[in-house]
């Protein structure tokens, strides 16, 4: 019975996603939970995996086409099924040529193959589900179709599973009509179809928001053989990047979905069908017949049981959250060590995302992903298969595929695989470049820059992701429907500074993460939202309304190899600092893995953006609409300031100093309430009173 392959709901918002790439062709075999396609959406990329085994048997939402959440993205099922309407002709076929052939013989045939059609589809049926037991039934149940084949080839392979009782009637002929039934895989495979096997992969639902997907790429071709879970198909929402599995094993037999189609969740995007009736029983008379034909399908049958479970292989253990940025930060003036977590936020403007793509690749070659591009044809159940989601992660850390070793299921390469190198490459490149970095007043901040490797898109001209497209439409709309400015101060964190350096050893060990300042900075934040809602709101122009939210839903922006993301932290307001400082390592480390949930990067009514973490003084951060404002922290350094000492008066003292700067929407924040919101941030950073909020 065919399946349908829906783009599932993939957050409260998100009604549409675009297929960004098929994992899967037309005529693939796929196992449940296998990745089809890859979705993008406008909060997510993510993998759609197959809901049952089967082949992809037609693709209905192609290759960055858009759809809705329910469309139906592909539909699976046997191969067999790929011919239907074609088997009830042949049979009938069969029967009118054996009357010219064989007057007696072929009507008492035709006698036997009508009272036994029946039982022969429900065999057929209950076969479905085991290649190798249909393989066996239709050749040893055809015994009356070898009289007519020499006339009729594929009309009388057709009419063999359709002959059970008749079988017991012509015993002495059995072994030979048998072998030459088996030698017609083709008629063998329509008849199957008429018993409506195929399965549709259809779009999952990937968000509770997300309503469709756009097909970027497809991965199998009409005619291949797919496993299940073996990617299908690549697809993009708004949301999320993924691969659609295929939900069953078989062959793709049709594409529904065309690349760069969009489809809404739960349209067909393929039809998969059972090919393993006629290709296992097509081995033993290979040699017999002396048909190349028969040769193939074994090939085919023989790649079919090395096909690996694409979403079994991609599924990793919880992300190693411990990624320490600091002891790679320049210290051009004495800047104080960038704080460990601050590696889970990014800044927000697109050159220090490039300049974060480019560190992990300091002493290393380009890699070269052709070579990996044969992993999504049909021959894709090779051991060194790699979806296309991991050759665009080990293209963006400069990670060379050839020299890992997988993990996943037949030595596949999974994403933890690359980010694991990428990890041990930038680690390695921190020690090398820490020498120097350790000498104070060094004016040599960017030494490592000239040795880095060239950048592999240097000269190239490409599509724009589904997600960089929705990240650049909403940014100019955010300019367009807000009166954005923003406002600075500076602020002295040496008390915080001097109480992390005496906590942050019991915390690591405590809370398991590491005490950066961004926690100290989200939790002053958070309570002068509450002191000044109007910060901490949203406008509906068209209602002439203003929302003042009930509470603080923090968003922090994450810098990732895709883009932007923002996943926020729900009832921030009632958490510790040791309770944001886990949640932000927990979201940040998820959001790179692309394990973010939808729903988890909606909802936000104030962002924050640590520019500082790639070593920015400050920036004019775009606010996220709907909300009216947002706020970006700098870099902490270390530099001479005046202060007033109670016993020396006015003096000149090394103090660590940050820029906190908000963007604000003048709609309904003035000046002065931006100006009274971040002076309350400064006095309370300045007053350093958090030992009660570090936990412990």
């Amino acid at each position: 019975m065919a399946t349908e392959v829906t783009l599932p709901a993939l957050g409260e918002s998100v009604t549409e996603g675009t297929v960004t790439q098929w994992l899967k062709s037309v005529g693939d075999d796929v196992a449940v939970d296998e990745a089809l396609l890859e979705v993008s959406t406008d909060k997510v990329d993510t993998e759609i995996p197959s809901p049952v085994a089967g082949t992809l048997l037609e693709i209905r939402a192609d290759q960055d086409e858009t759809v809705e959440v329910g469309a139906v993205l592909a539909v699976i099922g046997e191969k067999d099924e790929a011919g239907g309407s074609a088997g009830g002709d042949s049979g009938g076929s069969a029967d009118s040529e054996a009357d010219e052939h064989q007057s007696s013989d072929a009507s008492a045939e035709q006698d036997g193959g009508s009272g036994s059609e029946e039982s022969g589809s429900t065999d057929s049926d209950g076969d479905s589900g085991d290649s190798g037991a249909e393989g066996s039934d239709s050749g040893s149940d055809g015994p009356e179709s070898g009289q007519t084949e020499q006339s009729s080839q594929p009309s009388a392979a057709e009419e063999s599973p359709q002959t059970d009782e008749g079988a017991d009637d012509s015993a002495p002929s059995e072994q030979q009509d048998a072998a030459q039934a088996d030698a017609e895989p083709s008629g063998e495979s329509s008849g199957s179809v008429g018993g409506g096997d195929s399965s549709e992969v259809t779009l999952p639902a990937l968000g509770e928001s997300v309503t469709e997907g756009t097909v970027t790429q497809w991965l199998k071709s009409v005619g291949d053989e797919v496993a299940v879970d073996e990617p299908l198909l690549e697809i993009s929402t708004d949301k999320v990047d993924t691969e659609i599995p295929s939900p069953v094993a078989g062959t793709l037999l049709e594409i529904r979905a065309e690349q760069d189609e969009t489809v809404e969740v739960g349209a067909v995007l393929a039809i998969i069908g059972s090919g393993d009736g006629g290709s296992k029983t097509s081995a033993p008379p290979a040699a017999e017949s002396g048909s190349s034909e028969p040769s193939a399908e074994e090939t085919s049958a023989s790649e079919e049981t090395k096909e690996p479970a694409s979403s079994a292989a991609e599924e990793t253990t919880e992300p190693d959250t411990s990624a320490d940025e600091e002891t790679k930060q320049p210290d051009t003036s004495g800047s104080e060590e960038q704080p460990d977590a601050e590696d889970a936020e990014q800044p927000a403007s697109g050159p220090s995302g490039q300049e974060s793509s480019l560190a992990p690749s300091a002493g290393s070659t380009v890699p070269s992903v052709a070579d990996d591009a044969g992993g999504s044809s049909g021959d894709s159940a090779s051991r060194s298969y790699v979806t296309p989601l991991v050759r665009k992660l080990a293209a963006q850390h400069d990670v060379e595929l050839s020299t890992l070793t997988g993990t996943g299921v037949g030595g596949r390469i999974r994403k933890q695989d690359v980010l694991e190198a990428a990890e041990a490459a930038k680690q390695q490149a921190a020690q090398q470049s820490s020498p120097a970095s350790d000498q104070a007043g060094s004016p040599a901040a960017s030494q490592a820059e000239p040795s880095q490797a060239a950048s592999s898109l240097r000269g190239k001209t490409e599509k724009l992701s589904r997600l960089r497209q929705v990240i650049a439409a909403r940014m100019v709309e955010s300019l367009h429907v807000s009166a954005q400015l923003t406002t600075v101060v500076e602020v002295d964190v040496t008390s915080i500074s001097r109480l992390r350096d005496k906590a942050k050893a019991g915390f690591e060990q405590r809370e398991g993460v590491k005490l950066s300042f961004l926690p100290f900075f989200a939790k002053a934040a958070i309570d002068a939202l509450k002191t000044y809602p109007q910060v901490n709101a949203s406008i509906d122009t068209e209602a002439n309304t203003v929302t003042y939210h009930d509470g603080e839903h923090l968003g922090v922006a994450v810098d990732t190899d895709r883009g932007l993301l923002v996943p926020v932290i729900s009832n921030a307001g009632d958490l510790s600092i040791a309770g944001l400082a886990r949640k932000i390592a927990d979201l940040a480390a998820r959001t790179r893995d692309n394990k973010i949930k939808p729903d988890e990067l909606s909802g936000g009514t104030f962002t924050l953006t640590n520019t500082g973490s790639r070593g920015a003084l400050f920036d004019t951060p775009i606010i996220n609409q709907p909300q009216v404002a947002i706020l970006g922290t700098g870099t902490v350094v270390k530099r001479p300031v005046v202060i007033s000492d109670p016993n020396l008066g006015e003096t000149i003292a090394i103090r660590q100093m940050v820029y906190l700067s908000l963007t604000y929407d003048h709609r309904l924040v003035d000046g002065a309430d931006a100006a009274r919101f971040l002076t309350t941030i400064k006095q309370r950073l300045e007053e350093a009173n958090f030992e009660a909020d570090l936990g412990g």
